[in-house]
Order: C-alpha cells, then structure tokens, then sequence
C-alpha cells in the first residue's frame, strides 16, 4: 500500500518546526526516523496530511556527558549512543540499544521518536524509566520538563500535548562500579517486538545488600512500568535465593498483560517472572 497524500515540510530549526506544528495541528506529524510512522502510513494507520521532517533541525542531534549526566538530542540515533562507550558504566543502555530491531533500525531510528511514539513493548521507554530520566518538550509556550515516571500514559500516548516537541532526553548515569543492570526480553524472532522485557539495576553495597533496585518492565501493560513491589522486596536485602524469588513472585500483581497471536496474558505473566528471576540473577552474581 502507499501512504494517502500529505503535504511534505522541512524546517531547519526547532522553532521553525514548533510554529508549523502549532499551525497545522492534528493533521501534522513529526517524522525523525520514521521506523514507526512510515509504516504506519504505508498501511493507512496514520494518514497526516502534513509531514514535518526534523531531520535538518541542528540543534536535536547532539550527545554530551554533562557530569554524571547523558544528555541526547531527540534526533540521535540508537547506534550513535550504543557506539558512545558506556557498555561497562551502563549496561542496561547498551544492552537495551542492542535489542532495537535489526541494524537498519539502530542506525536509522532515533532516541526520541522511540521515547515520544510510547510504544509499551519498546526498549528505549524501559532505558528513561530503569534511569530516572527525564525528557525536555517545546512547545509554542515555550521549554517544559518531563520525568519519565510521569511520561507514559497509556498505548502509543505520552504526556506530550499535541503541539510540543521531545526535545533532549536526560539519562542519570550509575555512580561507580558498584551499580549494575542489565536488560533482558524475549521475543519471537532476535528483532522482533518483545513480548516481555525487564531493565533491571541495583547498587551492591559493601556487605552484598541491595541498594536502589530498579526494575523497568515492557510488554505487560498499556504502557511501560517499574516493579515497585518488587524494587520494595529487594531495597536493603541480600540477593539470597528466597529474596529474588519473592522479588519475581512480586511482579505478578503489578502487570495486566493482554492475550495476542503472540501470545498469552497467562504466558506473558509466567514469562515476567522468569525473565525478572533471570535478570536479578545476572546483576548480583
């Protein structure tokens, strides 16, 4: 199939693209990689009738480590980050980058379109919310911020109003090398949507107790969410057999995961657990 016909603009400066979102509405969208709504368009899922191309907008496509701080420009692409070193500091990012679709997708697809489509079984919502990161939105009234905590509302929708911009996404980095994480998913086909994936992180302190923890969890609900239960049956205990399994155990009253061809709700909840499990295995061992 091919798109319906749309009107095709390319501003050259984020202010630039705020004022023709604002002018043109519901009927625009932003196109950054487009590995999301291009498809969409191609079957007529979404039929904008004006396309704005951010992809000449400078001032998006920056990455700078300020303090402890990653700051990405929303334009910045998934392979530029995984590419920028921090494998050994952040394992959850690099491991979480590495689970993004195929190459063609890491290298064409953007930090900020993956954040704002707010798709629940997506990597990158998963990497904001493990990290306690932080979005900036532009809108006509000017530069607001967002915590991702607060960004995820429901399916494909995010707290962004409708003429606003994701801007930059902030990324607070572990302190250390007593912080680790991981990201773990399964999904049908290496590539493919994750029908469960867990971020997880924890600070081991000097006596092997758990500082922190964190566990991020796609594919369960109507959008991203952290284990709190679970993070509450972790914090200040020692990553014995039992603890972890109560931890595992825990997740199942905090998801409501939906059937599909893909599978289950009964089977993604099993599958939350054991990937949970395995997770929390690999970060205190």
């Amino acid at each position: 199939m091919k798109p319906a016909p749309f009107t095709y603009l390319a501003p050259h400066s984020l202010e630039e693209a705020v004022a023709l979102l604002s002018q043109h509405g519901d009927e625009a969208k932003v196109l950054a990689g487009g590995q999301s709504l291009i498809p969409m368009m191609a079957f007529r899922l979404a039929t904008p009738s004006v396309l704005i191309d951010v992809n000449g907008v400078a001032e998006l496509e920056h990455q700078r480590l300020e303090g402890d701080t990653l700051a990405l420009g929303a334009l910045s692409r998934h392979r530029v980050v995984a590419d920028l070193g921090l494998r050994q500091r952040c394992a959850v990012l690099a491991e979480g980058i590495d689970l993004i679709g195929h190459p063609a997708i890491r290298n064409r697809g953007t930090v900020g379109g993956s954040i704002a489509h707010g798709d629940p079984a997506a990597e990158w919502p998963a990497i904001i919310l493990a990290l306690d990161g932080q979005v900036d939105a532009v809108g006509p009234g000017g530069r607001r911020t967002i915590d991702a905590a607060d960004l995820f509302v429901t399916y494909f929708t995010t707290s962004l109003a409708p003429e606003e911009i994701l801007a930059e996404v902030r990324l607070p980095l572990p302190i250390g090398g007593r912080v680790r994480s991981t990201f773990v998913e399964l999904a049908r086909r290496h590539g493919d949507f994750a029908l469960v994936g867990v971020a997880a992180m924890a600070e081991l302190a000097g006596d092997g107790s758990m500082h922190d923890p964190r566990l991020a969890l796609i594919g369960l609900a109507d959008r991203p969410i952290r284990a709190h239960a679970a993070e509450d049956a972790l914090r200040g205990q020692k990553p014995t057999d039992e603890v972890l399994d109560e931890a595992a155990h825990s997740v199942d009253r905090e998801i409501d995961p939906v059937s599909d061809v893909h599978g289950s709700a009964r089977y993604r909840r099993h599958v939350a657990k054991v990937l949970v499990r395995r997770a929390l295995a690999s970060i205190v061992r």
